[in-house]
């Protein structure tokens, strides 16, 4: 073996001795030891995002709803076909200033107007499977399908919008017919998406 050979052959040994040494050295144990602490210490004080609860009442209404007493035309189901959305639809009560959400249908708006009444008819669900959660989906132009007793009636989408939940205006009264289909969006749920439709012929 060449000197140059040897003397290389030497120093990767020695530098393998040296790493080896220091992973052994107890300041290198006494640093690891420190920052693991640290980490540690990060994960236990660091506050996570916590999942608001679910509100119960996600609507409050508009003060002016209390005064309407339209029981005509009270819708029973909303189809809207191309987002395989089918429910039952059933009144809701407003209760301490909130519209009272059910858990296993759409909710018509108690107060708010109705299919073929010069006013908003006010329809919302919980976004999740099985309820609205595929109205995020709906497009402008879409038909919607609102079923009351004895008639049906037809909507073409025309607006789409999200908003906080304290912009009541949303599901105020208005001077010509409309529909406003309600749900909760965003991280968290903390805002709400509107989605609202006029007649079509």
């Amino acid at each position: 073996m060449s000197k140059a050979k040897r003397k290389s052959s030497r120093s990767s040994k020695k530098k393998i001795i040296i790493k080896k040494s220091f992973f052994k050295n107890p300041l290198f144990n006494k640093i690891i030891a420190v920052v693991l602490i640290i980490i540690a210490l990060l994960i236990l004080t660091w506050k996570f995002p916590v999942a608001k609860p679910v509100d119960k009442n996600p609507i409050v209404i508009n003060s002016k709803l209390l005064k309407s007493e339209n029981v005509k035309n009270i819708p029973v189901r909303i189809i809207i076909p191309k987002n395989n959305i089918d429910l039952k639809v059933t009144p809701s009560k407003i209760v301490n200033g909130y519209w009272e959400t059910s858990d296993v249908s759409a909710s018509y708006g108690l107060g708010s107007g109705n299919p073929q009444s010069k006013s908003n008819t006010v329809i919302f669900a919980h976004a999740r499977e099985g309820l609205f959660y595929n109205l995020k989906d709906v497009k402008i132009g879409e038909t919607i399908y609102v079923f009351s007793k004895d008639k049906w009636f037809r909507y073409k989408v025309n607006k789409i919008k999200t908003v906080l939940p304290n912009q009541i205006e949303v599901i105020s009264p208005t001077k010509n017919e409309v529909l406003t289909l309600y749900t909760c969006s965003g991280f968290y749920d903390e805002k709400r998406l509107i989605v609202s439709a006029i007649p079509q012929e």
